[in-house]
Order: C-alpha cells, then structure tokens, then sequence
C-alpha cells in the first residue's frame, strides 16, 4: 500500500491555490488558503473542524495561550473559540499553504458511539482545542479528500465516506480526548459546549453568568472554572468576544455607525464599546474599519 506523503499534500493544495486568496471548494466543508506575506492578527471565531498547515507558519492566540503549528501539524477544535489567528512564515516564493475541513457534531457523536476506546475519558474539562503531529492515516485521508475535486462527479458519492473515515482517525488519535468531550453526554466539556452554543444565538440579550451556569446544571463557581477550562476564557470574556466581532461585521457589511453597532449587539453605554473594541482590536471603530476597508 503506497501513502500520500506530505509533499503529495503540498503540491495538490499549490496546484489549487495559486494566487493569495481563501479557496472554497466543491467539497462544502473544505476550504484552501494561501498567503505569500505574514499577517496580522486577525479576530475571527474557530469553529468545530480541523485546520492543517501544509507549508509555512500560522499561530492562533486563544485567551493567553498560544499555539503554533507548521507543516505536518494539524489543529484541532471542539467548540466555537474565539482567536487571533495569523500567517507567521510566508514569503513570496513559499507561501503559506492551509486547509480547514469543518466537521459536524452529529457525526462525531454517531461515530464515537460505535467505537471501542481503550483508555477511559477523564471526567474533568479539557481544553477545545488541540496541536498535534498530523498521523499519516490522517494525512492520506486528507489527500485522498482533496484528489477527489478532480472528479466532481464522484464527490457526493465519496466524500461522506472519507469525512468518516477522517473522524475515526481523529477519535482513535492524539486528537480524540478533545472531541470525545465535546460528545460524552453529561461530561462538563459537553455542558459548557452546549452553553457556548446557546450563547452564540442569544449573544445581544441581557445574559447574567449565574444563568448561563444554571443552563449547565453547575453551581456558578463551577461553572466559570468548567468555561475557562474548555473556553481559554471567563464567559464574561466570551460574550463580550462575541458581541465585538458581530458588532465589527455590522459597521463593515451594514455601514452602522459605533453607537448603532454597539446598541444592537447589546451594548447600553456607547463609551465602554469602544474602550472594550479599542482594547480587542488595537484601535478605536472607526479607524479599525477604516483600515479593514483599505487592506481590503
């Protein structure tokens, strides 16, 4: 049996990006990216799925921590995260070269439901996101993925089958305690990722954190020592992540202006938005939309 190796990896996703620029693919949940440039940090949320660098350097700060990942790395996460995420090792002659693949909560939990583990799931909440060597059962899967945008006709036909595949690898590997969590049911990870995903449509209410820690079934001191543990972060944190970056989206996609943004995202005082942006995004609204729109 012959296996993909990662320069096979490096050349199929070259071969699709050939210019700067995010790739989305025939294959919905797979997306290309290429830079020749480092980036600046850019707020962005990180959803459930795997991010893989094929050459140069990216890192993403979630909270204090950070974590670096290069070529035959592959980054993991289990819930939505709020990061700074940038290109760190690109040049024009080698670029840098990425592949995100989202993946689905459903599936996971039906796969995991029908696996043997061997080692049992500690009961304590683990961080939702991980960095890990990609394994070459991984590797070749990916390849495999990625060859089949050659053959349109046979994506719908394959593709379900090497996503699954690529979930068994992921729960059998270094990566499976992170989403093993996520769908342990009555595990703290899983409480709190249900909670984040409430969050995530009701960010604007008015939110006290002993709610959100009764929507979890923990006493609220557990509550906020469970979320730091998978989120990085206090919910308090979270929510005020959240509230910004939609508020950012609002002022560039909608043209509101700060107090508007800031009003429909959940703010009630105009002047601690924009201290509380200034601080997440290194300026005040209306120069960071400025610059976002000149870079753009």
């Amino acid at each position: 049996m012959s296996w993909a190796n990662e320069n096979d990896l490096a050349q199929l996703v070259a071969g699709i990006a050939q210019t700067d620029g995010d790739y989305i693919t025939q294959i919905p949940a797979l997306t290309i990216y290429r830079r020749s440039a480092v980036t600046d940090p850019m707020q962005c949320i990180y959803g459930l799925g795997l991010g893989i660098t094929v050459q140069g350097g990216k890192r993403v700060t979630l909270g204090d921590e950070i974590f670096d990942y290069g070529p035959g790395q592959s980054l993991v996460t289990s819930v939505d995260l709020p990061v700074a995420s940038y290109v760190t090792r690109a040049t024009a002659a080698e670029p840098y070269l990425g592949v995100r693949l989202e993946l689905e909560g459903r599936a996971i939990a039906q796969v995991a439901a029908e696996m043997d583990f061997s080692a049992p799931l500690k009961i304590a909440a683990t961080r939702a996101m991980s960095v890990v060597r990609l394994d070459q059962g991984l590797l070749d899967a990916l390849t495999r993925l990625i060859r089949l945008l050659d053959e349109p006709h046979l994506i719908p036909l394959i593709v379900p089958l090497i996503q699954q595949e690529i979930i068994i690898r992921l729960l059998n590997g270094e990566h499976g305690p992170t989403l093993r969590h996520l769908v342990t049911v009555g595990s703290p990870s899983q409480q709190i990722a249900k909670v984040i995903a409430w969050l995530k449509q009701h960010f604007t209410d008015n939110v006290p954190i002993d709610d959100l820690a009764t929507k979890a079934h923990m006493s609220p001191s557990t509550f906020r020592q469970h979320f730091r543990a998978v989120a990085g972060m206090s919910p308090l944190q979270y929510l005020k992540h959240l509230r910004l970056q939609d508020a950012r989206q609002l002022m560039l996609n909608q043209d509101l202006d700060a107090s508007s943004a800031a009003l429909r995202v959940g703010y009630e005082s105009p002047s601690q938005f924009s201290r509380e942006y200034t601080r997440l995004f290194g300026a005040p609204p209306l120069r960071d939309i400025k610059r976002l729109r000149e870079s753009a």
